[in-house]
């Protein structure tokens, strides 16, 4: 009854921005619970049919074959006690109360700031305004309880103030940006772990076909005049094209990478199926960079020039640093080519992409779990995540990919991903830069870490300081 509730509660409460979608797309053949007006789609008798309990069996029943579903359910994260949510005002899984709880502010939700579950650590505070978390070993673990028997994670954007904490020894292990890696390498107590392998794409170009004008600054005047772009500036194939042609690949990686990533060619990161360094992709060519940008509106954008704002999430510096290296590469060409790059807080940032007020933002993707459609989906279908604040949409993309996703044969998945990511390429959805390997530093009395693609963040558990 718990697995069955706890799977319902997952897909069904569906906050907005939330990750529903990752069981609705397999079970409902949806990405949202909810029409354009916010009321529900499905109905009572489709969600009993989707999960039942038969003897001591939970049965999900799929809309199509969804190759990737094995992998997506295979976590902890969902499950919850049902009798514990429902006593503390959660949803009581019937249908009839389901409007009220879906899609609710996350701070009406006891879970917000309450845990109960059975791993390693126990949830004991969370403070709000220092950004910081608590958690103490959890004695009645199943095995052993954890070596580590007090564990604070901290938000620490700076890294500056993450490299002097890890000094002084006020912090174990510390995230630490490629651009950054000189500054760790070396220091006294410190040992670092380098060449961690991730599922990422990151950073990427994100180029919004159809921008939302409604006071929008980013598009300065919202003509092609040299003050400013049309809301449909990068709706252009030329204009687009012309921009992926103009991205130093390779310095970016040899410069602010140290090398220490793989050049992307398209959405797939490498170890997953689908993934082939040989996929077309992009170079940096300002010859050719220049020929698209005359071809461009007929001769007018290379003749009025333009001026638009680039925005990065504030506190990324490698993709503060593709920025500035797409800028300066483009300004290059033409005098009355204006790029102005800005920072903006994530909150904000999220808002505004989802939202089409950016004419072209950098973000990237992190694997919710180890299959292409999680990447393939966000990135080019219709009803992706980046997709949609891309304005883009193209039913033939869309049919390739949900073939390629209800495919049971590895060989035919990937000789449809390569046709997707070809059409991607002659589409010039993005403009992908690499797929960036892990980096992490930490003091020298840690023992027992280990590092999994798979599992977002650090595995507590089997460390222990020595």
């Amino acid at each position: 009854e718990d697995a069955k509730y706890s799977l319902l509660r997952f897909m069904l409460t569906d906050p907005s921005g939330g990750p529903a979608s990752l069981m609705l797309e397999p079970v409902f053949a949806i990405a949202f619970t909810r029409d354009s007006q916010g009321k529900l789609i499905l109905s009572k008798e489709e969600i009993e049919d989707a999960v039942k309990i038969e003897g001591d069996n939970v049965i999900v029943k799929l809309k199509r074959p969804f190759a990737p579903f094995l992998s997506i359910i295979a976590r902890w994260s969902y499950i919850m006690n049902k009798q514990w949510c429902v006593e503390n005002g959660e949803w009581n899984g019937a249908y009839e109360s389901l409007a009220k709880y879906n899609n609710r502010p996350k701070e009406d939700s006891f879970l917000l700031k309450n845990m109960n579950g059975t791993g390693p650590f126990e949830f004991k505070r969370w403070n709000i305004n220092a950004k910081q978390l608590m958690f103490s070993s959890f004695k009645n673990y199943r095995k052993t309880p954890a070596a580590i028997k007090m564990l604070v994670m901290k938000s620490v954007p700076e890294f500056g103030t993450r490299r002097l904490m890890l000094e002084a020894g006020d912090a174990d292990i510390i995230d630490v940006p490629r651009t950054f890696e000189v500054q760790v390498k070396g220091l006294k107590g410190v040992k670092v772990q380098d060449n961690l392998p991730r599922l990422l794409t990151d950073p990427v170009f994100f180029f919004t076909f159809e921008v939302n004008p409604l006071a929008n600054p980013d598009i300065g005047s919202g003509r092609l005049d040299g003050n400013g772009i049309p809301p449909t500036f990068f709706g252009d194939k030329d204009t687009r094209k012309a921009f992926a042609f103009s991205f130093d690949y390779p310095g970016f990686l040899k410069d602010g990478m140290k090398g220490k990533a793989a050049l992307a060619k398209g959405s797939i990161p490498p170890g997953l199926l689908g993934y082939n360094p040989n996929t077309p992709g992009y170079t940096f060519d300002k010859t050719k960079a220049t020929e698209y940008f005359k071809k461009a509106y007929n001769g007018m954008l290379w003749k009025k020039g333009f001026r638009f704002t680039l925005t990065f999430n504030t506190g990324s510096e490698v993709r503060q640093l593709a920025c500035q290296v797409l800028k300066r590469n483009i300004e290059s060409l033409n005098p009355k080519f204006k790029i102005d790059i800005r920072g903006v807080d994530w909150p904000i940032y999220l808002e505004k992409t989802q939202n089409k007020k950016m004419p072209l933002f950098t973000r990237g993707w992190t694997g919710d779990y180890p299959d292409p459609h999680n990447f393939i989906f966000p990135f080019y279908h219709s009803k992706g995540r980046y997709a949609i604040a891309q304005n883009y949409s193209n039913p033939q993309m869309d049919k390739l990919i949900n073939l390629a996703v209800s495919q049971t044969s590895t060989i035919e998945r990937k000789k449809l991903y390569a046709r997707i990511q070809k059409l991607a390429h002659e589409e010039t959805i993005q403009i992908y830069t690499i797929h960036p390997q892990g980096l992490l530093a930490m003091r020298d009395w840690i023992k027992g870490f280990y590092d999994n693609a798979v599992f977002m963040g650090i595995y507590f558990y089997p460390i222990s300081k020595n």
